[in-house]
């Protein structure tokens, strides 16, 4: 079974960077214009590969260490996630909650590397960043409490698994109110509107693409490549439970899940081709809401 799951394993580091693409490709059919290719991301990252880096002489190793160490957190965390019915590469009683810290391992090298160039002005980012994920990271980790309630198991490869069309109909309620909470953590822990925009180069407004300014070159296609994956990452938790498509073929299922995620992708699209960017305010309110989904789905759940 363990041999099985690289597969989707492998599928997953080639794929993450296309979801970025059909992002794009959907907000190009909404503004009526060609738009970047599918494989641009790609394109992207084999560029930076080939540059070279320009470190400040304010930084220090730390600034360099930042995107390496959150690339590979990111990897860590999609070890995590089971895929076609089969066991994660990585599963253990109460990886659920190593899951979540992970991802928290990813963030804290991105901030403190935009804090280590001293620059005041992606500190602002960074601050901006630690207290979105602050109000988020509850969210998604009661979201899972939820799951792991309605499962009987502390384990991504327990709870993923045994989220099915019975399950559905037997607590359809509470799996809806955690699928919007976990849309929310998923625009916002991958900077989309209306939480971020990612295109944005308004200072006052920029929020996770001010933190990675000072990166250049190799360093920024890690940080590149790692979004992409946090994305992949984040849409195959939330797919796993809107998908819940168990026929016991690996090849179906597996399928089932990565086509959900690119199904995400495109309502990701939709949502920033219709929707503006929240005032910096209303973010936290957004996000806060997620919170109380998540309290909500585990009530009605317990109740």
């Amino acid at each position: 079974m363990q041999g099985t799951s690289i597969i989707p394993y492998l599928l997953s580091l080639v794929l993450a960077p296309l979801a970025l693409g059909v992002i794009n490709r959907v907000k190009a059919v909404f503004a009526g214009r060609k738009g970047q290719p599918l494989l641009q991301a790609y394109f992207d990252i084999f560029k930076l590969l080939r540059k070279g880096a320009v470190y400040s002489r304010t930084t220090t190793w730390i600034f360099r260490a930042g995107p390496v160490v959150s690339l590979g957190a990111v990897l860590l965390s999609l070890t995590m996630i089971p895929w076609g019915g089969f066991p994660a590469l990585l599963a253990f009683d109460g990886d659920i909650l190593v899951f979540v810290y992970v991802l928290g391992v990813a963030r804290f090298f991105t901030v403190i590397a935009a804090l280590d160039t001293g620059s005041a002005f992606e500190g602002m980012g960074a601050s901006r960043e630690v207290l979105f994920s602050a109000i988020a990271e509850p969210a998604l980790l009661l979201g899972l409490v939820t799951l792991a309630r309605l499962t009987s198991g502390w384990s991504l490869s327990t709870v993923l698994p045994g989220v099915s069309t019975a399950t559905w109909i037997m607590a359809g309620a509470s799996l809806s109110l955690l699928c919007l909470a976990w849309m929310i953590v998923f625009l916002a822990e991958n900077s989309r509107i209306p939480v971020d925009d990612p295109n944005t180069h308004l200072e006052l407004t920029m929020i996770h693409e001010v933190m990675v300014l000072d990166h250049s070159g190799p360093d920024f296609a890690c940080i590149l490549y790692g979004s992409s994956l946090k994305l992949w990452t984040l849409g195959a938790l939330l797919a796993n439970v809107l998908v819940p498509v168990r026929t016991g073929s690996a090849f179906i299922d597996i399928l089932a899940t990565i086509g959900g995620v690119f199904a995400l992708a495109a309502v990701t699209g939709v949502i920033e081709s219709t929707r503006a960017r929240l005032r910096l305010l209303r973010v936290p309110h957004l996000i806060a809401a997620a919170g109380a989904l998540s309290v909500l789905s585990l009530v009605l759940l317990v109740r």
